[in-house]
């Protein structure tokens, strides 16, 4: 998303809320492409593999 100008958390935000990638790209940001928003998952997925993270389950 290189010179896009948009916040990988405002699109992972979208992912994370279940809106489809052709629904983001059309109704939030038009100049997206589909390889951009799995670069934005990447690049969390990229992130978080560098961390020791634990997440538990929430009842």
């Amino acid at each position: 998303m290189t010179g896009t100008r948009i916040p990988v958390q405002a699109v992972l935000e979208l992912v994370r809320d279940d809106v489809p990638a052709e629904t983001i790209i059309r109704d939030y940001y038009p100049d997206l492409k589909p390889e951009d928003i799995k670069g934005c998952v990447q690049y969390a997925i990229d992130i978080v593999q560098s961390e020791d993270l634990h997440v538990s389950a929430v009842a």
